[in-house]
């Protein structure tokens, strides 16, 4: 006789089938950010089959806690929380995939008529359509409509109807963002008189290539982190502000060449403008 599975035993047998899984609790919530790892700060990458260097109780931050491991599955960390689990979900980005999550009727209306026909998996309001191919994820690119792939988990609701196709460029096309505006750098580039910086709006370094290049190899850096994108932003905002903010160089193209790096490596368009803002604050600007 056959039995209901448990969340755990539907996590093994994702798992061995290299889908990176974690436990939900009910409402759909995963088991608490800790501090240690919040916003990522623990180095957690996209993309990774289980995420770390963290050394805190597993499963410890969402998306990040994701695991093909059966030995973590099991262990004595992660007991309770599969004792407590009401669902599982897995990590899209990891295995691969990316989801469209589609919130309502009218949004499911909406993707049968723009998009690829794809696996569909019904969901309590609406559908997952599940392509195969890994982008950056992003909510609400549209009224009821979300994309769940890297840095991201999607609820475990079986394994649907219809091909797996690959991820075209109409959804890939939802995730881009207008440009950053302007409104968060003047503040920041404004500086009282009597501050530190050269007079009339001049750079007190040297030459404009200076900052040229220093623009540069900020965005070089952002581009190249690997690990702790967060941090990393920050990093490369306070260094940038520290050197320039007060004199009156930056510009709104410096700015937004900065915003544009940062969101190409997943960060959002709110948490370039946050960890601007937290730069500026540290500063004193």
């Amino acid at each position: 006789m056959s039995t209901t599975p448990t969340p755990l035993n539907t996590a093994l047998h994702l798992a061995a089938s290299g889908m990176p899984v974690l436990p939900l609790r009910a409402g759909k919530g995963p088991f608490g950010n800790c501090r240690t790892c919040a916003r990522n700060a623990c180095g957690g990458r996209p993309n990774m089959k289980h995420a770390g260097p963290c050394t805190c109780p597993a499963p410890c931050h969402a998306w990040a806690a994701a695991t093909t491991d059966p030995t973590i599955l099991r262990s004595r960390e992660w007991a309770g929380a599969w004792r407590e689990a009401a669902a599982v979900a897995y990590h899209p980005g990891g295995a691969g995939l990316t989801v469209v999550d589609l919130d309502n009727t009218v949004a499911v209306a909406w993707a049968r008529e723009t998009l690829p026909r794809t696996r569909t998996v019904a969901t309590t309001r609406g559908e997952h359509w599940i392509y195969q191919g890994v982008m950056g994820s992003s909510n609400a690119v549209r009224p009821g409509v979300d994309i769940k792939s890297t840095m991201a988990y999607a609820r475990w609701l079986g394994t649907g109807t219809g091909t797996l196709t690959a991820l075209p460029e109409a959804v890939r096309a939802l995730a881009v963002k207008a440009p950053v505006p302007a409104r968060p750098t003047t503040p920041v580039l404004t500086v009282p008189a009597g501050g530190a910086g050269g007079a009339g709006g001049e750079c007190r370094h040297r030459t404009p290539t200076y900052l040229e290049r220093g623009i540069a190899m900020a965005v070089q850096q952002i581009t190249e982190a690997r690990s702790a994108v967060h941090a990393t932003v920050y990093r490369i905002f306070l260094a940038v502000l520290s050197t320039h903010g007060r004199c009156g160089c930056l510009t709104e193209v410096h700015v937004a060449r900065l915003f544009t790096a940062a969101q190409a490596k997943g960060e959002t368009p709110r948490h370039c403008t946050d960890a601007w803002t937290n730069a500026r604050t540290t500063l004193g600007l």
